[in-house]
């Protein structure tokens, strides 16, 4: 009992210490985008305002493809950047309003297609006026987009061995499941902890994948979380849901 008292403890201390921040999430409406402007407006709603953090969602193509009508605002004051948007490519100016989040060590959350969230497709000739960021994904994310499985899904995940961190507290890894396809993100940046791995039911080819990990990025060392999970039958797990609640709050400490 005093053990999980202290626990308890814990993680009411971890979850406070992030309280009222200044939180923008960038997403698009996409076919392939796993509804994420519903499912992020419903984290924002019944997760994150509730906690007393302050969220702007900046939806894509609006006006026009690839613009993200007041994202360069919305960042002047951000605390931090959730990402969950794929396949666009910001004007200049709203890319290089991105940058300076980074570079000036704010964080950063990843979700699913950020993974390619400003990588082109091969051959796709893309506007001058705009600014795709293919090294996104190497760069920052620490991680690789070379394809993905879908055999045997859904797919299991489990905590690598010796890895303990807050980010999982409150999380039942073993009620996790990856109910779409499983990114091939490997091989990992050298300075990235896997935090979950997925493994793929028997009869895929894919090998064990990390499915969400933590690193640091560039000089001002940016704080940085990114899963592959996401889809909205993962975003209807308790567990899920409370990882990315972690991560919010891993992201905002210093």
């Amino acid at each position: 009992m005093k053990a999980i008292l202290l626990s308890l403890a814990f993680f009411a201390v971890f979850i406070g210490a992030a309280s009222a921040a200044n939180i923008v999430i960038m997403t698009v409406e996409d076919p392939n985008n796993y509804e994420s402007p519903r499912t992020m407006r419903e984290f924002a709603e019944k997760e994150l305002k509730p906690l007393g953090h302050k969220v702007t969602i900046v939806e894509g193509d609006k006006p026009q493809m690839h613009h993200f009508a007041g994202l360069i605002e919305a960042l002047k004051d951000a605390d931090l950047l959730v990402l969950f948007s794929r396949r666009r490519f910001p004007p200049k100016e709203e890319m290089a309003a991105i940058k300076a989040h980074l570079a000036a060590g704010k964080p950063l959350l990843g979700i699913r297609t950020a993974n390619h969230a400003f990588l082109p497709k091969p051959n796709e000739v893309v506007d001058a006026s705009l600014a795709p960021w293919p090294e996104f994904t190497h760069e920052v994310l620490g991680g690789e987009n070379t394809g993905y499985e879908t055999k045997g899904l859904p797919y299991s995940v489990s905590v690598p061995a010796g890895i303990k961190t807050p980010l999982l507290e409150g999380v039942n890894v073993a009620e996790i499941r990856g109910y779409q396809s499983m990114y091939k993100v490997l091989p990992l940046a050298a300075d990235a902890t896997p935090i979950l791995i997925g493994t793929a039911q028997e009869g895929a080819s894919t090998p064990p994948q990390p499915v969400a990990w933590t690193r640091t990025y560039g000089p001002s060392k940016a704080r940085v979380f990114y899963t592959s999970l996401g889809a909205p039958e993962d975003m209807r797990s308790a567990d899920v849901r409370r990882l990315l609640l972690n991560a919010v709050v891993w992201t905002l400490q210093k």
